[in-house]
């Protein structure tokens, strides 16, 4: 700016200064200089910046900018002012070009009447003036305005590679604007030998697959009203240069989810050296087709060396951090290219002045490095003496130590805004390879920070990160989503109204990503660590009307992962189990010897954490642990962990004192625009006190979740369910075990206190899913008149496989602290919310009580969505009681779209276990009892087609002859069993049953003999 200034105060010395800032924001475009001013002769000759997306091609004398249209949507557009011009203005004009050789350059526009423009679109015929310094000399670009698709962007993972030596190239491109129904062209130079077989293709984020293989990649779970019926189409043709064109056909770009297409050639060997040119373009469908220009952004470069060129460090990907010895004084440096007594390792210890040789041998392409001495700034290259790669290869640079941040000139003082540096200094990691910053002692103020592949944060005991106002925006989307942002009204078809809109099927901060204090996509190998405190400090936001909020008050999470790989966020790990101290309100670790260890400074602390703490959706491979929630401030915090269509995650002693949402939730939403199923949870040690649940599947259930395992939970309080399991949009739930030694060892029974229902399995058919379409119906249920809407195109979920295993419950009402700051637990005083443990499948209403008919039928033909396969064994129920015989004639509601919470089902008429809809229930070694009298059955079946009851203990109420209720149930058998009369212990009645026929009505048993 000063440079501006100065110039333009040699160009008119006697003007005014206003007049003179007011000509340098009018007319002055300056562009950057890396030259000095003054350093050679001035040049007008200009060049498109790097990401530039509105020049199509710069000529002589012309200059050609882009325009078309596109749909945007921010946050606060309206639903019918999306559509947008992508045509550059004048003002923005410097974010697009800059000077050829670096020099000072002065941008003056002229319209074709000769007019100065300052602002406003450019026109064809208008005229770009371009001077030195002083006008010296003055160059013009005659301006032509096309209609085109804006620039995308062309990368590659390496810029360089050792010439005749195997190595992948990976290709990364993203279209410079959103579209349906998309193609893309890739032209590979001559050399690059590219086939069906060989590549791999990932498209938006779906996943990895062979090119022969993509027109089969799944698309995910989808409605029938669904446009797309396969990812993509790919044809590889020859180009005229001898190269080759992958040409991509019917991809759906509306979504972004950083690269659109990842390409990764396997073994691509080149024969020589040289500079390989690859270039991309493609075009759009909607609003209007355009086809981008293929020059500038949408180019690179692949340069062939004859030295080697890919020396690099291999990385440790480990998903559980060791801070050893070793750790980082031990170094793996791996090549491709020549391996043999030529090939020398060389050091250096100050930035490369000077090279020694390492004492270290170099063999089989890999040279490994022990003793390094700590904390110091490592260089590495290789010196061939002799043979086709005979030179020096690149440099890789190591620093074999924790990076402490303050040496990048952040603050930690409290009151600065850190964020800037702590970026640089990530990106800086990234650069070199990847590395661990240190949070040493201080207090970090951040907005948001840009997470990196290989680059671990490590945070101090003494350090703070704590969250300012002003965090990065939500990101602007193809669709808008303000039909649907939250809500659970059976009549609200906001989620349905597009089919294809995914940002309307489910919460609001769940599809936003960006509004966050850490971010990061498409990364591997990121970990937070230490025993730090990271704080959203009230300024995160746990509200669904967040983006009613002004701009810089709209970050609602604390972690955000999209799309990445190998992650880890925890303390200081340790083998030992956490578990927790009632007498003390705190946890401790369980010793080797069962003895209580209270020192928890291993803990990482976190608190405040707006709506999520972390989201991680479409991330695999995620290792969290030995994390204390809530220990200096209760408030500010909704979900704990949220991992939506993520796979192989492992969860490990968490304490959270209390939170208002789920503590740990497997799910699967469209929030990427597409679904993905999750599997392969490992659950161990984890105590808290919530709002909602302990543990949850669901709500979000687009895509299926199976093969979860989880061990040693403690239920301090949950306004829900201490477990929960929910299928609601049509996603496949299975082999689900709780207290099965999966994980590793049970040390203890599970236990849940102060629950509202300590475990609700159920499917709902909400079907919040790309292609769903619903129709609105009256109906008579048991006597209640509904309308509402039904799912009409969506076959209903399933749940199967479930084993509940070792489980204490007491204390059976919604008591949990969160809602009173300064009582702990309040203790149940009959107004608290309380309902049965609950097995609840789904069933549509039958046509005869529906005004007109059900004038549909779902693509499979069930109307009828059964639980199968469960599993109750060792459990112990103990619930409040004090229901009356009456609610015996009880008949709960079947769960629908907005419906699918315990409170929906009203009032069960049994108290130990209410069963509807399930096949194959297997119940032993359980006792169900009440504390006050309760004159409901212990056990109600409605529609349970098999059920085992065997060595099972019951209390029956002095008001009531039966324990055992069954309505349309058969192939029932009880053994085994018995029950006490009016107190347990009272002398025990056996209860024998075998029911093998299905009879409508209800049956009871026993009778009470007269």
């Amino acid at each position: 700016m000063s440079r501006c200034v100065k110039t333009f105060m040699t160009l008119s010395g006697n003007m005014k200064r206003v007049t003179l800032l007011l000509l340098l924001n009018v007319f002055c475009l300056l562009s950057g200089a890396s030259a000095g001013y003054g350093a050679g002769q001035p040049a007008t000759e200009i060049t498109s910046k790097m990401k530039s997306t509105n020049i199509a091609r710069i000529g002589a004398d012309t200059l050609v900018l882009i325009t078309g249209t596109t749909y945007r949507y921010t946050v606060d557009t309206p639903e019918d002012k999306g559509l947008s011009s992508t045509q550059l203005r004048v003002e923005n004009l410097s974010s697009q070009i800059e000077s050829k050789d670096g020099s000072i350059q002065i941008y003056k526009v002229i319209s074709a009447n000769g007019a100065i423009k300052t602002s406003g679109n450019f026109e064809s015929g208008d005229r770009l003036l371009v001077s030195s310094p002083e006008e010296k000399k003055t160059k013009t670009y005659h301006i032509s305005v096309q209609s085109m698709a804006l620039s995308g962007e062309l990368s590659l993972a390496e810029d360089e590679i050792t010439m005749k030596s195997d190595r992948n190239v990976t290709i990364f491109f993203t279209a410079g604007q959103r579209s349906p129904d998309a193609t893309v062209r890739i032209f590979l130079p001559p050399g690059i030998n590219c086939n069906l077989e060989n590549t791999t293709v990932n498209v938006i984020g779906r996943g990895d697959v062979k090119l022969a293989d993509l027109h089969t990649q799944s698309i995910g779970r989808v409605g029938t009203n669904y446009s797309y019926s396969k990812v993509g189409e790919v044809q590889i043709l020859k180009s005229e240069d001898g190269g080759s064109i992958l040409l991509f056909k019917h991809l759906d770009l509306r979504p972004a989810n950083g690269p659109d297409l990842k390409i990764v050639i396997d073994k691509a060997n080149l024969p020589k050296a040289g500079s390989y040119v690859f270039k991309a373009n493609y075009t759009t469908s909607k609003p209007e087709v355009l086809t981008s220009p293929g020059v500038g952004p949408e180019t690179a470069i692949l340069r062939a060396t004859q030295t080697i060129s890919n020396l690099e460090k291999v990385v440790n990907r480990s998903l559980q951090y060791r801070d050893l010895p070793e750790t980082y004084t031990t170094l793996t440096l791996n090549w491709n290219g020549q391996n043999n007594s030529s090939v020398e390792l060389m050091q250096s210890l100050d930035n490369g002045k000077t090279w020694n040789a390492s004492i270290v041998k170099p063999g089989n392409f890999a040279a490994t490095l022990t003793n390094l001495q700590p904390d110091r700034f490592y260089s590495f290259r290789l010196k061939v003496k002799g043979g086709e790669n005979k030179g020096l290869s690149n440099v890789v640079r190591y620093y074999s130590g924790m990076l402490d941040i303050k040496s990048f000139g952040v603050k930690g003082d409290g009151k600065s805004d850190d964020t800037g540096k702590i970026n640089e200094a990530i990106a800086y990691l990234n650069e070199i390879g990847g590395g661990t910053l240190l949070f040493s002692d201080g207090v970090y103020s951040v907005r948001t920070v840009h997470l990196k592949s290989n680059v671990y944060l490590y945070l101090n005991k003494g350090a703070s990160i704590l969250a300012l106002k002003g965090a990065d925006a939500p990101e602007t989307t193809w669709f808008s989503d303000k039909k649907y942002r939250s809500g659970l009204s059976p009549t609200d078809s906001g989620p349905y109204a597009d089919p294809e809109n995914y940002l309307t099927k489910q919460d609001v901060g769940h599809h936003y990503f960006r509004n966050t204090m850490f971010f990061g996509e498409r990364l591997d190998n990121v970990k937070i660590i230490g025993n730090g405190y990271i704080s959203g400090n009230g300024n995160l936001v746990t509200g669904d009307r967040v983006m009613n909020n002004p701009p810089e008050n709209r970050a609602d999470k604390m972690f955000t992962l999209k799309l990445c790989t190998n992650l880890e966020i925890g303390g200081l790990a340790r083998e030992e189990d956490l578990w927790y101290d009632p007498g003390k309100d705190e946890p401790y670790y369980i010793g080797r010897d069962g003895s209580k260890i209270e020192d928890l400074d291993n803990m990482l602390k976190i608190d405040r954490a707006g709506h999520f703490v972390l989201l991680a959706t479409g991330t695999d491979n995620i290792n969290v642990h030995d994390t204390y929630f809530a220990k200096y401030h209760t408030s500010n915090a909704r979900d704990i962990y949220d991992f939506m269509a993520c796979n192989n995650v492992k969860v490990t002693n968490i304490y959270s004192k209390v939170s208002s949402d789920d503590i740990v939730k497997p799910g699967s939403d469209c929030s990427l625009g597409f679904t993905r199923p999750a599997s392969g949870y490992m659950v161990r040690n984890i105590i808290g006190d919530t709002n909602c649940n302990l543990f949850q599947i669901g709500s979000e259930t687009a895509d299926d979740i199976t093969d979860v395992h989880v061990d040693n939970i403690y239920v301090l309080g949950a306004n829900k369910a201490g477990f929960s399991i929910s299928t609601n949009d049509g996603a496949h739930i299975k082999d689900i075990h709780l207290n099965c030694g999966h994980t590793g060892k049970v040390h203890s029974r599970s236990k849940m206190f102060r629950t509202t229902a300590p475990f609700f399995i159920s499917i709902s058919n909400r079907a919040r899913i790309l292609g769903a379409n619903v129709s609105r119906h009256k109906f008579d249920e048991n006597g209640v008149k509904h309308d509402e809407l039904l799912v009409n195109n969506v076959n209903i979920g399933k749940v199967e496989n479930i084993i509940l295993n070792g489980v204490d419950i007491a204390e059976v009402y919604g008591g949990s602290s969160y809602s009173d700051a300064k009582t702990r637990w309040k203790p149940y005083d009959g107004k608290q919310r309380k309902a049965t443990p609950i097995i609840a499948g789904y069933s549509l209403p039958d046509p005869s009580v529906v005004e007109g008919g059900l004038n549909f039928k779902l693509p499979n033909g069930n109307h009828t969505g059964y639980i199968k396969n469960i599993v109750l064994n060792d459990i112990n129920v103990l619930v409040k009681g004090g229901n009356p015989v009456s609610d015996t004639s009880q008949v709960p509601p079947e769960l629908g779209v907005g419906q699918y919470n315990i409170s929906n089902l009203k009032v069960q008429p049994s108290y130990g276990l209410w069963a509807r809809h399930v096949q194959d229930l297997n119940i032993s070694k359980c006792t169900f009892s009440h504390e006050q009298a309760d004159g409901r059955y212990a056990l109600f079946f409605d529609d349970v087609i098999g059920a085992r009851i065997t060595d099972v203990k019951m209390l029956r109420p002095a008001n009531n002859d039966a324990v055992l209720g069954l309505k349309n149930a058969g192939d029932i058998v009880v053994r085994n069993t018995v029950f006490f009369d009016g107190k347990w212990g009272n002398a025990p009645s056996d209860l024998s049953v075998s029911k093998n026929t299905v009879h409508k009505g209800i049956n009871t048993f026993p009778l009470r003999t007269k």
